[in-house]
């Protein structure tokens, strides 16, 4: 009945806001929170949405930040969006500065595409890149294109500008926001155990526990370690919504995890709420 990691077509995501929270009730979710990356614009159109059909709507961020020099998300839940909005317009320049990259390697590859028209607060991202290289006809579905040019370490693939995971974690704290590694299992920078230690330290306050990629052995390390430290246990699908081209398999479902809605008290606590 929880949701604390979703994604909208503000970011990487092919829901609406509204669109998902339609999905969310559908699917039996009471509390939903819209994580995009790097921008609050979903925020709006889901509180709006959020009325109609009687859901609590969580307001949310994933940062892109580095960490060892690998790609690390942190969460954060309820920040002041009026502080935390215009700290964020630097975060989306970079990221269509990382974007017009990745469209320069793989036209320097001979594939030669154009972006989307992104609206005004939308954070572009390597979906999008995959989305138009099949319009282009290169590949088949999104998948294809990032196992041959755009997944991690690929011929196009270009890396996040450095915004280190601590400053990350400064920033939504001073904005009221309370800071959570995202899927701590899909870093690929350090142990998780080792590098836990150096986010707590930079004020981290919680850990995503429950996640799809997470094994049950993974997860009740996380839980351990969240004792150990007197961390916030917090848990979503990731939840990015249907293939726009139709051939790219869902990863995730809304709700998959049935995650209790007391999870959420603890958080709304450590927020000052």
């Amino acid at each position: 009945m929880l949701e604390l990691h979703c994604h909208t077509t503000y970011s990487d995501g092919t829901l609406t806001p509204g669109e998902l929270v339609a999905a969310a009730v559908k699917a039996g979710v009471r509390a939903l929170a819209i994580t995009d990356h790097d921008t609050l614009s979903g925020w709006g159109e889901g509180k709006v949405a959020a009325l109609a059909h009687g859901i609590e709507i969580v307001p949310g961020v994933e940062l892109s930040t580095v960490h060892n020099s690998r790609s690390m998300h942190i969460l954060g839940f309820y920040p002041d969006a009026g502080l935390l909005g215009g700290a964020l317009r630097e975060r989306l320049e970079g990221r269509f500065r990382r974007a017009f990259l990745m469209v320069e390697n793989l036209a320097a590859l001979g594939y030669n595409i154009e972006l989307p028209v992104l609206g005004d607060g939308m954070a572009p991202g390597r979906p999008h890149i995959a989305a138009a290289l099949v319009k282009a006809g290169y590949v088949q579905c999104s998948q294809e294109a990032f196992e041959r040019w755009l997944g991690d370490e690929k011929p196009a693939y270009v890396c996040y500008e450095k915004f280190s995971s601590g400053d990350g974690i400064a920033l939504l704290r001073r904005c009221g926001g309370v800071p959570v590694w995202a899927h701590p299992y899909l870093f690929r920078g350090g142990n998780v155990e080792e590098v836990l230690v150096e986010l707590v330290e930079a004020g981290l306050m919680g850990v995503e526990v429950y996640h799809p990629s997470h094994s049950p052995v993974q997860v009740k390390n996380l839980e351990r370690l969240c004792a150990e430290y007197g961390l916030l246990m917090t848990g979503g699908s990731d939840y990015h919504g249907p293939s726009l081209d139709g051939k790219s398999a869902e990863s995730t479902s809304l709700n998959m995890l049935h995650l209790p809605l007391e999870l959420l008290e603890p958080i709304k606590k450590a927020a000052g709420l």
